[in-house]
Parts: structure tokens; sequence; C-alpha cells
């Protein structure tokens, strides 16, 4: 789980480089880049390997969360609080707001592309833009970026520590890599949204 989520936090930047040419007037560099993502091989090699990393990653956080929940079915008395970070406990649920985003965004645009709903796949820009005009999609856009990065910040120090890469010098540093990233990626994504919602 934690290789599959390291992969994933990878594909995160480069994810949000290609969503920052929605803010040009010009359709044509996004449509373009959708396209060349949509059908070079590489590309569509890569998209095998990341529906992969993302089916383990929720497989193996749903089964390891249930084998927690049997392992203990009471909870403590006094709480575990000592023992486990705010982040940690409610990886699930940041995980399960995160899953139900993404196949909402599947709808709207990875389901389009290979048929299954109908949308013209040769211009995502004008998609997205429809998108970001609904406010209700905005403020759910929103909330789950700001849920992702909860999830990030867990998910990238932890990650590290579970591959036995925790150190007492390294492991802040790699929690305060961890807070940048997780503060700069949704804030990314965030940021698109509300210059597309309120300002275009």
């Amino acid at each position: 789980m934690a290789l599959a989520g390291l992969f994933l936090l990878l594909f995160l930047p480069v994810h949000l480089s290609v969503n920052f040419m929605l803010l040009k007037s010009d359709p044509e560099p996004f449509n373009k880049a959708a396209h060349f993502m949509a059908t070079f091989p590489l590309i569509k090699v890569f998209e095998l390997v990341l529906m992969a990393a993302i089916l383990i990653h929720v497989t193996w956080g749903i089964t390891l969360q249930i084998q927690n929940w049997l392992a203990r079915p009471v909870g403590y008395a006094g709480g575990s609080k000592a023992e486990t970070s705010f982040f940690s406990r409610f990886m699930i649920w940041t995980g399960a707001t995160i899953l139900s985003f993404l196949v909402l965004h599947f709808f709207n645009f990875y389901f389009i592309k290979i048929g299954l709903v109908e949308g013209n796949p040769e211009d995502f820009y004008s998609i997205a833009h429809g998108l970001f005009s609904i406010t209700s999609y905005n403020i759910i856009y929103l909330c789950c970026f700001i849920l992702l990065g909860f999830h990030l910040y867990h998910a990238f120090w932890s990650a590290f520590k579970t591959l036995g890469l925790d150190h007492r010098i390294w492991t802040p540093v790699v929690k305060k890599l961890a807070l940048v990233y997780a503060v700069a990626i949704p804030a990314g994504f965030a940021s698109i949204s509300i210059i597309l919602w309120l300002f275009r």
C-alpha cells in the first residue's frame, strides 16, 4: 500500500501541471495535452499502472482497516490518542471521501474518454470549464481537496516509515516535506477551481 501510495504521490504534480492549462483563455494547449495522454502508447501503459496503483492502494487500505477493527472491536477505555495521531485515525474516512470524488471525476472525464459517458473527448477544456461554473461542484471539489491535504500529509511520511526509512534525523525532515506537499498540491488544484468559478 505504501509503494502504491508513493507512486500516486508522484502522479499528482503531473496532473496538476496539466490542469493549470485550464487557466489559459486558449483551449488548445489543454485539449492537446489531454489528447496526447489519451493516445500516446507509453501514456496508455502508464494509465494501466496508475489504475493498478489506485486499486492496490484502496484494496489494501480497506483490508488493513478492517483487520484493525477486528483486532480491537471494542475501543480502549481511555482512548488511544497518545499512540495514534489524528491523521492516522481518520485516514480511512479521508480516503473514502477521496475515492468517492475519484468516481465522480471518472464519470466527468475518464468515462467520457473511453465512451461510457456521453461527451466530447476532444474538448475536455469546455467540459472542465462547464463543471467549474457550477457552485455545488466547486464546493464538493474544494472540500475534497482539503481532506486530500490531510490524507497526503500522513500518507507521505508514514509511507517512508512503513518502508523502514524511519530515522531520528531524517523523519522530521520528511514530515516537513510532507506538510509542504500536503498544502501545495491541494492548494494548486483549489486555486484552479476558485479562479475558474469566481473570476472567469
